[in-house]
């Protein structure tokens, strides 16, 4: 069974940092894109980043600067590190994930299978 477990989610003042981990269990595929979506009540989901099998990264044009993706295979682990966070980056964050074809498959916000329960983030001023 594939689970995704998010942590890292708090309150955090405008300006300040926080760093989300995701940690993949009974996900085997030897390619994939794992990333993040983001949902705030009321509001469509929002693609936020991802990541490919080769490190190659993904973010979406309102994080792009301000977010960076990591992973650390050994744990099956991904992270996403948050730095001069905004009251509108306020949001559940999921961590996501889908086989691919390829190790280099552009990772875009489209076909993901997998989902976590979520992290909750909060930006205050």
């Amino acid at each position: 069974q594939v689970q995704f477990v998010e942590s890292g989610g708090g309150f955090v003042q405008v300006g300040g940092s926080l760093r989300l981990a995701c940690a993949a269990s009974g996900f085997t595929s030897t390619h994939y894109c794992v990333g993040w979506f983001r949902q705030v009540p009321g509001q469509e989901r929002e693609w936020v980043s991802a990541i490919n099998r080769a490190g190659t990264t993904y973010y979406s044009n309102s994080v792009q600067g301000r977010f960076t993706m990591s992973r650390d295979n050994d744990k099956k682990t991904v992270y996403l590190s948050m730095n001069s966070l905004k009251p509108e980056d306020t949001a559940v964050y999921y961590c996501v994930g889908k086989p691919t074809v390829s190790m280099r498959t552009t990772c875009g916000s489209s076909g993901y299978r997998y989902w976590g329960q979520g992290t909750q983030v909060t930006v205050s001023s």
